[in-house]
């Protein structure tokens, strides 16, 4: 299931429990340290735990210690939040329709300043919580089988509406009539997917 971009801090596995590094097992002493990554929680030695990366999803402001992997997917993740994010709040012009139903409603979608919200204004507003949305598919045309000269026409999004058990699925399409609108779209097409691909590898995190 997606997530809400935010994380919260894991708690620490306490110093009693870990006498040895949770990576090499290196016996914590006078020389050799014990620190705790911010992103897990484990009990690492300097060597396994020495990088410092930054953490936005923690709200984390300078860089903090974290172990080998999660470096790796903080790494990939201040891309996102350098690059796609931007992408995301500005919003796109989409055409947007609802379940089943043939009436399509011109809507500018974008991401609530507080990553939890996914806004879709147009005659009607709508606010979709983030950690409620279940799939995203990016709908494609000219597919090749090597995968070239594909572009992003728009998007399936299922969600549960809160209160509710069952699935609604909304169908985002760019609205090609708006030349100048096409590059945008397809860039928050872009952020939309890398963001659905992030949530879906930390979900167990």
């Amino acid at each position: 299931l997606f997530r809400s971009l935010c994380l919260e801090e894991p708690p620490w596995v306490p110093d009693r429990e870990c006498p040895r590094c949770m990576q090499c097992e290196a016996k914590f002493d006078f020389l050799t340290r014990k620190h705790h990554c911010r992103r897990c929680g484990k009990c690492f030695c300097d060597k396994c735990c020495s990088k410092k990366v930054p953490l936005p999803r923690m709200c984390f402001v300078d860089p903090v210690r974290q172990c080998a992997d999660c470096a790796l997917t903080s790494q990939k993740e201040t891309e996102f939040y350098d690059r796609q994010l931007k992408v995301l709040l500005n919003g796109a012009t989409f055409f947007v329709t609802v379940e089943a139903s043939e009436k399509s409603e011109t809507m500018i979608c974008r991401l609530s300043n507080n990553h939890r919200y996914l806004i879709l204004d147009g005659s009607t507003h709508q606010e979709i919580e983030v950690n409620r949305i279940s799939s995203v598919k990016i709908l494609t045309e000219g597919f090749t089988p090597g995968g070239g000269n594909s572009r992003a026409t728009g998007m399936l999004l299922q969600y549960k509406p809160s209160g509710s058990e069952d699935f609604k699925q909304i169908k985002f399409i760019s609205s090609e009539d708006i030349n100048s609108n096409k590059k945008l779209s397809a860039s928050w097409l872009a952020a939309m997917h890398k963001a659905a691909k992030l949530l879906y590898e930390s979900r167990d995190q």
